[in-house]
């Protein structure tokens, strides 16, 4: 029996897609081990977002010859597809398969044969046409269910849809089919995830659903606590799917919107297909019918023509907008983009001051968020997640909570009252017999 281990670079679509190929794997005999376990081969799940994306592979390269040497080691994902040649000359590297062929690996590599040169499998991004249908499961306590893939946007700051292809989507029912299997398995919380979920519904070319459908129909699945939407665009974001999520049981009052700036005139520079004051409308509107929500910002900083006057109007719409984190992305020249053509570059010591100020500015939004629901009612689920006693979990708005440790509460969900923010800045919990106010 061979054995092989998985590594995954970047977001919760490439977890999702990992864990869903590890499996191919299981079906086929082989052994699934950890990375330190000498295993036979190596599948690394590469992402273009990450910056220094290369290092990255190199380094995980590196590793895994010192840990096995004689291991076969395969290379897929984004970076993989954009930059396959390249991937295919560090040292160590027996394959390289891109977006149309990764789910594709036993067909294409066979016995997963050393050779004398690596293996360049990766044909051009419109070959990437089919949907993989792909979840996480037994790998975290919650699940991963991809719903779309690729994007039909064209942000110039942007190389996913070079390394995703065109928007396309599962269908609801076979969506459906997934989360049932996903229930069946005791997982209590799924996030639906994608490249641009919102555009949810494309089948071969043609808008054929509807997101908002699909949300619809999930809230009604039976045997799973918890649905969240990862990263939706606010233009994608409709009155209807919120107004819908602060009625639901199941869908849990937690948005992840992209803003990207605060500056129309930069918004307009990046291609997105929005002002910022549309999204300060999603912002009022998701507070007005639930004041409790989380709400994450994605925000880049030091984009082309960002001047200091645009980087304060980006930096005061923030601060002023009822927000609850930011996740601050300091802009990194990409191959092939319209922005590395443009004027105004800013140079990195200044994106990365302006970085800093955004994360300080995060820290204090967190922090607010979590004060304004202390002493208020929320249900966990508990993670296996234990430090100095303390196990954790996160609240349906996505607060990070610490308890005493029980085991029995692991994958589990319990009421709870949050009580205080500890010096780690997660928020302790009363007993639950103290418990007085509800949601």
């Amino acid at each position: 029996m061979k054995k092989v281990a998985f590594y995954t670079l970047g977001c919760k679509l490439n977890f999702s897609e990992t864990s869903t190929i590890s499996r191919q794997f299981e079906d086929r005999g082989f052994q699934k081990v950890d990375f330190q376990e000498n295993p036979d081969i190596f599948i690394i799940n590469t992402c273009s977002v990450t910056e220094n994306a290369d290092k990255k592979c190199k380094k995980i390269v590196k590793e895994a010859k010192k840990i096995s040497p004689d291991s076969y080691v395969a290379i897929i994902g984004c970076y993989a597809q954009l930059k396959p040649r390249e991937i295919s000359e560090i040292k160590g590297v027996d394959a390289v398969l891109g977006a149309a062929e990764k789910f594709r690996l036993h067909e294409l590599l066979g016995d997963f044969a050393k050779e004398q040169e690596a293996k360049v499998l990766a044909s051009e991004i419109t070959e990437a046409k089919s949907f993989n249908n792909a979840y996480s499961i037994n790998d975290r306590t919650r699940t991963f269910l991809k719903v779309q893939d690729g994007c039909n946007y064209g942000c110039a700051f942007c190389t996913i849809p070079l390394a995703r292809g065109k928007s396309r989507s599962n269908t609801i029912a076979s969506v459906l089919e997934s989360a049932r299997e996903i229930a069946s398995t005791d997982v209590k919380e799924v996030v639906l995830t994608g490249v641009n979920i919102g555009d949810f519904g494309i089948v071969e070319g043609k808008r054929q659903e509807r997101f908002a459908d699909l949300v619809f129909a999930l809230d009604q699945v039976d045997g799973i606590d918890r649905f969240r939407i990862s990263s939706i665009e606010p233009n994608l974001l409709t009155n209807e799917i919120i107004e819908f999520v602060s009625r639901s049981e199941r869908f849990v009052p937690h948005f992840h919107i992209p803003l990207q700036s605060g500056s129309n005139t930069i918004l307009r520079k990046m291609g997105r297909r929005y002002l910022r004051e549309l999204y300060e409308d999603r912002v009022s509107k998701i507070k007005t019918l639930m004041p409790h929500a989380c709400i994450g910002v994605d925000v880049i900083v030091g984009f082309p023509g960002e001047t200091d006057e645009l980087f304060l109007e980006t930096y005061n719409f923030l601060n002023d907008l009822d927000i609850s984190y930011l996740h601050v992305f300091t802009y990194s020249e990409r191959a092939n983009t319209r922005a590395v053509e443009m004027d105004g570059v800013v140079p990195m010591k200044k994106r990365n001051e302006r970085s800093k100020m955004l994360r300080i500015l995060s820290e204090k939004k967190r922090r607010k968020f979590y004060e304004e629901n202390l002493g208020k009612t929320f249900t966990v689920l508990f993670e296996e997640d234990i430090d100095g006693g303390k196990m954790h979990g996160f609240t349906e708005n996505y607060i990070r909570v610490a308890a005493k440790y029980d085991p029995m509460l692991i994958n589990e969900t319990k009421q709870v009252t949050l009580d205080y923010i500890n010096d780690a800045g997660n928020v302790e919990v009363l007993e639950p017999e103290m418990v007085y106010e509800k949601y």
